[in-house]
């Protein structure tokens, strides 16, 4: 499929380290759910520019996610590829009431990363080697990723947030921590974290969906 050579540059450019720096960088202008979904549609009907398109507004924070995962820039790499292999060949299924275009793209690249994580995990039980228990993969950051075009506003809601929450999800998604490994630095209990978590990220939602309505 052509943009191949294009998707592979991703390789030698430089990454951002944690979602932290990519919900965090230089805030762009919003881009119209109805241009996300207007894309996708093109691509369902073969428009391969369209797919540079979206590979272009989207490929940085799909890298970022699968990295945050498989602790693996190769793989996140070739995984950032797949998911825009698939893309491109799903895009006819895509439904904008099932979600946005982004959240919809960043569920492909989270199944991708977690199915590779097994599959590397039974490749090194079959040949009897120390194998390690997957990593626990963080509360499931679409909440948050799907909110990369309205940083401003995500900003904004962070604001809103107690103390412990917004430690707890700085800790655990900005600077690419487990849920355990969090717990472990703030010297706080796991279910202490979860819950700080889930609470903060409701409040993230609500706070972000009251803006949203706001002519």
């Amino acid at each position: 499929m052509a943009n191949q050579s294009v998707m592979a540059k991703e390789g030698t450019q430089k990454s951002p380290a944690t979602l932290g720096d990519v919900l965090y960088a230089k805030s762009k202008a919003p881009v119209p759910e109805q241009d996300w979904a207007m894309l996708v549609q093109s691509i369902a009907v073969g428009d391969q520019l369209a797919l540079h398109a979206l590979y272009e507004m989207a490929h940085r924070i799909v890298f970022t996610l699968i990295m945050r995962i498989t602790a693996n820039r190769e793989t996140a790499e070739e995984l950032t590829i797949d998911v825009f292999h698939d893309v491109w060949r799903r895009a006819s299924r895509y439904d904008t009431a099932n979600g946005t275009v982004l959240g919809w793209i960043m569920n492909q690249a989270r199944s991708r990363a977690i199915d590779r994580l097994r599959f590397e995990s039974r490749k090194k039980r079959s040949h009897g080697g120390d194998v390690q228990p997957l990593a626990e993969v963080a509360a499931d950051p679409r909440d948050v990723l799907e909110l990369r075009e309205q940083g401003e506003s995500l900003r904004a809601a962070l604001a809103a947030l107690t103390p412990d929450e917004r430690q707890a999800i700085e800790t655990t998604f900005f600077a690419g921590l487990t849920h355990a490994e969090a717990a472990a630095r703030l010297n706080q209990p796991l279910g202490t974290i979860k819950t700080r978590i889930r609470s903060g990220l409701h409040k993230l939602r609500h706070t972000l969906t009251a803006e949203a309505g706001k002519p």
